[in-house]
This record gives structure tokens, sequence and C-alpha cells, in this order.
């Protein structure tokens, strides 16, 4: 199964990266996923879906650690129809 993560961690600084995003991007950027992109008010990454949800655990555990006060993330399955998806009901 392959998924995608969005996430962005806060606080926000429009003049300088803060700790917590500088960390957030090298986690994503190391962990070897597909398709990675990084920007000042949102992220992407894909690939297997091991590899996503440890790379979600670390940005988790460490953006925290490093001063976030909120990581707002959303994960999809892609590549294959999510349970339910197009489905007539």
């Amino acid at each position: 199964m392959r998924l995608r993560v969005e996430f962005t961690t806060e606080p926000f600084d429009l003049d300088e990266a803060p700790a917590h995003a500088v960390v957030a991007r090298d986690i994503v950027t190391g962990a070897q996923l597909d398709a990675v992109d990084v920007g000042p008010f949102g992220n992407t990454a894909e690939g297997d879906a091991d590899q996503v949800l440890g790379a979600v655990s670390a940005l988790l555990r460490e953006t925290l650690r490093a001063g976030a006060t909120r990581v707002s993330l959303q994960v999809n399955v892609i590549g294959e129809a999510a349970r339910g998806e197009g489905d007539a009901t």
C-alpha cells in the first residue's frame, strides 16, 4: 500500500524557518520517501505505507520536542481506492 502524508507544523514564522520546521524537513527528506515537497505552509510526501508511517511517528515526536505547538496532518491511501470510495449509497 502507498500513502501520501500532508502536514504543517506551527507556530509559523515568516522571517526564518523555526526549529520544528527544520526538523520536519529533515525527517521527510531523510526517510526515503517519494515525491517530497516541502513548502513554507504545507508539506507532502508519498511512499510505502511502512516508510510513511515511520516518518509520521518520528515527525510527531521530534517536531513537538523542537517547539511545535501544533502539528496538523492528513494521511491518504493512494494508488488504490480507499475503503468505501466509489461505493454507491
